[in-house]
């Protein structure tokens, strides 16, 4: 059986690392992580871009459903993301946390919290996942 890939994402693509999320801890019940948001992540009106939040979101998602399933030989891909931007945040650390809403035999349900420093919830997503057999080779 293959085994799920390390979730340190700066072996991540591109895109994924640029995102900047840190896992600090993660399993098949919960994720925990923070982004270093700032100036690199930011639109051009000096807000930090809701693609940021959707990515990291989606990420977090995916790493705890795919912990979740891993132990039966699969992984978990992402089927929808929604995600709703709460408030503007410019620079600081934003701390990123995922749980399952539901999860079953073929798909799963997460919820990903992205709160300020302060506590103050900044963007809050969900996803529905698939789970589907890792590929063999």
């Amino acid at each position: 059986m293959s085994e799920m890939p390390d979730p340190d994402l700066r072996q991540a693509s591109e895109f994924v690392a640029a995102a900047g999320l840190d896992v600090g801890e993660f399993s098949g019940t919960e994720v925990v992580g923070t982004i270093d948001a700032g100036a690199g992540h930011h639109t051009p009106w000096g807000v930090v871009h809701g693609g940021l939040y959707a990515t990291a979101v989606e990420t977090a998602c995916s790493i705890g459903a795919s912990a979740a399933v891993g132990p039966d030989g699969m992984f978990a891909v992402g089927l929808s993301n929604h995600t709703d931007f709460i408030r503007a945040h410019r620079t600081g650390t934003l701390g990123v946390v995922a749980r399952p809403v539901h999860q079953g035999r073929t798909g799963q349900l997460w919820q990903c919290d992205i709160t300020r420093e302060d506590g103050k919830l900044v963007a809050q997503g969900r996803v529905r996942l698939q789970n589907v057999p890792i590929p063999k080779g």
